[in-house]
């Protein structure tokens, strides 16, 4: 690990999937909203774990771009659920590149998302102890 943050990623890995051409812009670099997807599937996941059920994104806080996804990179998206209140969680989401030739692995972007528990009518509902 050769990235941006000494420390490597931070969480549990959650999401790997590699960039292709399609997801492009008109520059080449990988779309932001594709990186930015990636990320709600990995948080999703969490929300879904932890609040044993349901559970839908309310919330993206301070999201900001470090460094572009270029086509043939492995997107790796890491989650941690740092917070849990009556319905809603907060989950902090890490995603980093392996770069497709050089195998460096680069954070290129972290947010925090909130994600509510809901029911089966898609009212909010308690998140277990």
């Amino acid at each position: 690990m050769d990235g941006t943050d000494g420390d490597g990623p931070r969480g549990e890995l959650a999401v790997r999937t590699i960039a292709m051409p399609a997801d492009t812009n008109a520059n080449g670099d990988i779309f932001g909203g594709w990186v930015m997807s990636c990320m709600d599937q990995a948080g999703g996941m969490a929300g879904v774990e932890r609040s044993q059920g349901r559970a839908v994104t309310i919330a993206v806080n301070g999201m900001t771009f470090i460094q572009p996804v270029k086509v043939g990179d492995v997107l790796s998206v890491y989650t941690r659920v740092v917070g849990v209140g009556r319905t809603s969680m907060k989950i902090e989401i890490e995603a980093w590149a392996t770069r497709f030739q050089t195998r460096r692995q680069d954070k290129v972007t972290e947010a925090t998302f909130t994600f509510v528990a809901i029911d089966d009518e898609g009212r909010p509902r308690p998140v277990p102890a």
